[in-house]
């Protein structure tokens, strides 16, 4: 059966090929009623866009890569990278638009995610989890449009973005344990070279002032085990420790084995706090107190930054989203 073409289209539409081509191509200057007979065409004919030829005439590639910076393992394991991906596929569907991921989770890695930019095989790039002093960041420097699901940074050429406000949800989990009368308060940090590890930590400073000294703070790596392994070196170190705030879920969900371990109880003994407020915070037991950042709401900022690039906006703004502290039972 031969492949239905533009010029069918155009014939069962009565229009001109020249207007259904502007219609393809996102021309705007269409009348209302050759749009609904060209869709209305398309879908009696079964034509399929020859994406290969549009890219020729547009310069787009009618794709954009979603760039996550860790090793492979983490996408599988936190589920924040799953809502992101989910929002993100919705979005671009929604422009006939393509989700292509790729991990820079090392060297190489990186270097297979430049040439595929450079090589102008995407319209635009959403970086995620980017780590202070990443290559990465200069190498794409001269490519598309880039946008960042959280601040970038230590990079002096400004990456727009979206985010949560992590100092706020830091403060609001550590005022909440000093309200419960909490007096040992520890925390367990992200990576300190990323911008949720540095502010939640500012966060919690900010409440404690000297109170947050180094015995009391330990450092992850997001890993549900990077907590788990933090929560015991806290222990070893004050074992007066009466709360403590995980910077993810999924590190809590980590310190709350290291607690069942020791024989501590959550919250009588010890308080635990997360923040993220994912799948992971209602599935742990006890249930986690936690901070909700609005994710899929952050995720819908930083494709709307991203596709107004894309489209031509040669300035577009960060947008910063509040948090909220979300009470269960772990503390």
């Amino acid at each position: 059966m031969k492949r239905p073409t533009i010029h069918d289209v155009a014939a069962a539409a009565g229009v001109s090929r020249g207007t259904v081509s502007r219609l393809l191509n996102g021309d705007k200057y269409v009348s209302p009623a050759a749009r609904v007979a060209i869709e209305r065409a398309i879908s009696e004919t079964g034509y399929v866009v020859n994406r290969a030829a549009r890219s020729l005439v547009t310069q787009r590639t009618g794709s954009v890569v979603m760039v996550l910076s860790e090793p492979h393992e983490k996408l599988f394991e936190d589920p924040n990278y799953s809502t992101l991906i989910r929002v993100a596929i919705r979005m671009l569907a929604e422009r006939d638009l393509s989700l292509v991921m790729m991990l820079a989770g090392d060297e190489g890695d990186r270097e297979r995610v430049v040439r595929y930019v450079r090589g102008g095989h995407a319209d635009g790039v959403l970086l995620v989890s980017t780590h202070a002093g990443d290559p990465l960041l200069d190498a794409l420097r001269t490519g598309p449009p880039a946008v960042s699901c959280g601040p970038v940074i230590g990079r002096e050429t400004v990456i727009p973005y979206a985010a949560a406000d992590d100092r706020l949800g830091a403060r609001q989990m550590t005022e909440y344990f000093v309200g419960l009368g909490r007096k040992r308060i520890a925390m367990i940090t992200g990576p300190m070279d990323t911008p949720g590890g540095i502010q939640r930590l500012e966060g919690f400073a900010d409440v404690l002032g000297r109170k947050a000294t180094k015995r009391l703070i330990a450092h992850g790596d997001w890993t549900q085990a990077s907590g788990e392994r933090a929560m015991t070196a806290l222990l070893e170190r004050a074992p007066d420790i009466d709360a403590v705030f995980v910077a993810s879920d999924l590190m809590a969900a980590g310190a709350l084995a290291a607690l069942r371990a020791a024989g501590r109880r959550v919250p009588d003994d010890v308080a635990v706090g997360g923040f993220d407020d994912s799948s992971v915070a209602v599935s742990t037991h006890p249930p986690l107190t936690t901070i909700r950042q609005p994710l899929a709401e952050m995720a819908q900022e930083t494709l709307r930054l991203l596709l107004a690039l894309i489209d031509g906006a040669g300035h577009v703004d960060p947008v910063v989203l509040p948090t909220e502290l979300v009470i269960r039972e772990s503390a």
